[in-house]
C-alpha cells in the first residue's frame, strides 16, 4: 500500500506532516528527546525567546482544571545568547524543521530578536508572539489592536528573510481583523490560538490560586472556541493558519485541517503524553488510509456547509 503523503507547505517552508509542537509545551527540544521521535514532527516550535532571561512569574504557575490547564507561566526563558549559544546546536542535528517563537515587550525587542536569529543557521521560520496574557509588557498588548499587529509584523517581516508566523490571541473581539493586519505586515502565516484568559480562586483561603491572579487556559476545554476563530480566520486571510487550542489526537487535528488549518499546534497534550504529537502524525496516517486519501492536503478547508445558513 503506498503511504498517504501527509506533507504540507506553510509559504515557502515545507513540512512532512502537519504537526507541530506548540511554543511554551516542549521546551526546546532535547527536553524530550528521550521520550519523542524528534525525526517524526512536522516542525519543533521552540519555548519563546526574549532578548534576555526572564525568571517569570511568581509561584504558584498551574492549576489544574476540569478538562483543561491554567497557567501563568510568564514567559521564563534562558534568553538570546543562551538559546544561539546552547540550545541551537542540539536542534541543527535533529534535521526536523525549527521554528523559534519571539516575544519582546517594544517592537525593538522583536527587531532585535529576528534580525539575530535571521543570521543563525539551522532556523526554519519565526513565530511571532503577541499574544501572551501573562505578561505585563508586551505580548496580549501588542496581539489586541490591528495597528500594532500590523507595525509589530512590518518591522519582523524588514528584519529577517525566515518564513514568517504570527501568533494570535483569541482574546479579541474580530479575530479575523487581526489577521489580517498581521498578513498586511507580511506574515506568511498565522498561527491561533494562544490561551484564553482566566482565573481560579482557592475557595477556602479566598485568594486567586494563580501567583498572578490570572492565567491563560488551554486544553480541551478551548478546543471549540479555537476551532471556529481558525475556520473564521482561514476564510478571512490568503495565508496558511495554523490551528491551536486543545488538540490531544489525530481525530481533534482532523477537525482543524477540514475547518481551514494548513497544520496544527500540539500544546497541552503534551504535558500529559510527551507522544502526543508524534501519535497525532500516525493517527493521520490511518485516517488517509481509512478514507482513501492520497494526500492530507485533500481535507484541507473541506468542512461542508451545503445547505446550512454560514452566520456572519
Amino acid at each position: 500500500m503506498v503511504e498517504p503523503d501527509l506533507s504540507v507547505r506553510l509559504g515557502s517552508l515545507r513540512l512532512q506532516n502537519p504537526v507541530l509542537t506548540a511554543s511554551g509545551t516542549f521546551g526546546y527540544g532535547q527536553e524530550l528527546a528521550g521520550l519523542v521521535n524528534l525525526h517524526r514532527l512536522g516542525a519543533i516550535v521552540t519555548k519563546g525567546i526574549s532578548l534576555t532571561p526572564r525568571p517569570g512569574n511568581p509561584p504558584p504557575r498551574v492549576v489544574e482544571t476540569p478538562c483543561g490547564m491554567l497557567n501563568a507561566i510568564g514567559l521564563e526563558n534562558c534568553g538570546l545568547d543562551a538559546f544561539c549559544q546552547e540550545k541551537l546546536p542540539f536542534l541543527r542535528q535533529v534535521g526536523t524543521p525549527v521554528v523559534a517563537n519571539i516575544l519582546g515587550d517594544r517592537i525593538e525587542d522583536y527587531v532585535a530578536l529576528a534580525s539575530r536569529l535571521d543570521r543563525e543557521p539551522g532556523l526554519a521560520a519565526i513565530e511571532v508572539n503577541i499574544s501572551c496574557p501573562n505578561v505585563k509588557a508586551g505580548g496580549v498588548v501588542f496581539g489586541t489592536d490591528p495597528g500594532m499587529v500590523l507595525a509589530v509584523t512590518r518591522a519582523v517581516r524588514e528584519a529577517t528573510s525566515l518564513p514568517l508566523i504570527v501568533k494570535l490571541s483569541p482574546n479579541v473581539t474580530d479575530i479575523t481583523a487581526i489577521a489580517q493586519a498581521a498578513v498586511a505586515g507580511g506574515a506568511d502565516a498565522v498561527s491561533l490560538v494562544n490561551t484564553l484568559l482566566g482565573m481560579a480562586i482557592d475557595i477556602h483561603s479566598r485568594r486567586p490560586r494563580l501567583g498572578n491572579v490570572v492565567g491563560g487556559l488551554s486544553g480541551p476545554a478551548i478546543k471549540p472556541v479555537a476551532l471556529r476563530l481558525v475556520w473564521q480566520t482561514a476564510r478571512a486571510v490568503t495565508v496558511p493558519v495554523i490551528g491551536i487550542g486543545g488538540i490531544s489526537c489525530a481525530e481533534d487535528a482532523v477537525e482543524f485541517l477540514l475547518a481551514g488549518a494548513t497544520a496544527v499546534q500540539v500544546g497541552t497534550a503534551t504535558l500529559v503524553n510527551p507522544r502526543a504529537s508524534t501519535e497525532v502524525v500516525a493517527g493521520l496516517a490511518d485516517y488517509c488510509r481509512q478514507h482513501g486519501l492520497a494526500s492530507i492536503r485533500e481535507i484541507i478547508g473541506a468542512l461542508i456547509l451545503e445547505n446550512l445558513t454560514v452566520g456572519k
